[in-house]
């Protein structure tokens, strides 16, 4: 059995007036095994290093729509409390993402028996004022409940098309690792759960225990998911996409244009302009440099090159373009990228 949360009856006493606890790990059917583990050990030695600080160690409890015994997955099971029936607007309640593997399997897993009581419990938690934390595939979850509408939110890359399709009143900005928009809190692909905890014991705890909690395990924060992006991966569903990133990868280094694109994918460049923003939310111009980009922090990675050979191989002219590239889209310079 996975661990627990500290009993309040081992803590000590609180004023009657406050709350008993400073966050609710919310777990739906399902979830996603290390996002769900990850929030406990990250809690649990926050907890333990807190008297370091001076600070309280902060409490949780552990709840789903039905009490009783969760399957991770791999033969782990978590015992799990009832969702309160009354939200308490100090609590912040993490919601991990969901098992699922693409895109495709998100309108049957929300389509679930399970989803329309959780999602109502989210509903009444946000409108007690309370703080909701999700990541990956749990804001599809948030935008179930009626939580997204107008605000700006990140998810995990690969699914951030198909938010902008549910949710098309929401900026979706997956170049983020975590964003915060008001009460709302989101990460990104499923280890940006462990920045989204980070995030949040931030908040309420400071930046003293946070800071020793990622030297004691070894994490650290991290700003972006630009690095990890494959623009191949983004929308595998859409073909248009596949045909234009599978074009310019193979015509790499040789200068690639709108223009060509546009006749690749036998339609006008106004006309291309228009589908690629419709699925991306950015242009074809900006396609080229992701491709580019994405191979070049390959190259990088790989070690055996140095940057202006690098910068040849991708087709970028000069080495000068490929850092400031690096700088504004990664927020890296060469030397970080090769770690």
């Amino acid at each position: 059995m996975l661990r627990r949360g500290p009993e309040v009856a081992d803590l000590p006493t609180i004023a009657q007036n406050q709350p008993m606890h400073d966050f609710v790990l919310v777990v739906p059917r399902a979830p996603f095994a290390s996002s769900v583990t990850l929030t406990l050990d990250l809690l649990t030695t926050a907890a333990k290093l807190a008297c370091r600080v001076g600070v309280a160690p902060p409490r949780w409890r552990v709840c789903a729509v039905t009490p009783g015994s969760i399957p991770l997955g791999n033969g782990l099971h978590l015992q799990v409390d009832t969702l309160p029936a009354r939200s308490s607007a100090h609590e912040c309640w993490i919601l991990p993402g969901l098992d699922i593997d693409d895109a495709s399997q998100l309108d049957a897993r929300l389509a679930q028996p399970d989803i329309p009581p959780l999602v109502a419990a989210l509903r009444r938690h946000a409108r007690a004022g309370g703080t909701i934390a999700g990541s990956c595939s749990s804001v599809f979850l948030l935008n179930a409940a009626g939580l997204l509408e107008g605000r700006c939110v990140t998810t995990t890359w690969w699914l951030a098309s198909a938010l902008r399709r549910v949710a098309p009143t929401t900026r979706v900005e997956p170049d983020r690792m975590v964003h915060e928009d008001g009460t709302l809190v989101t990460a990104g692909a499923a280890m940006a759960h462990m920045d989204l905890v980070l995030y949040v014991l931030r908040q309420r705890f400071g930046e003293q225990l946070t800071a020793m909690l990622g030297q004691a395990l070894l994490v650290e924060q991290r700003r972006l998911q630009s690095l990890y992006m494959s623009p191949a991966m983004m929308v595998p569903e859409n073909n248009l996409i596949a045909l234009l990133t599978r074009h310019i990868a193979e015509t790499l280094p040789e200068p690639v244009t709108v223009g060509t694109l546009a006749a690749r994918a036998n339609m006008s460049t106004r006309t291309l302009n228009r589908q690629v923003n419709k699925v991306l939310s950015y242009g074809p111009q900006q396609l080229i440099q992701s491709v580019r980009l994405n191979r070049a922090r390959v190259l990088l990675e790989s070690g055996g090159l140095s940057v202006e050979e690098v910068t040849a191989q991708v087709g970028l002219g000069d080495s000068a373009t490929l850092r400031r590239l690096l700088r504004r889209r990664l927020g890296l310079n060469p030397t970080q990228v090769r770690g």
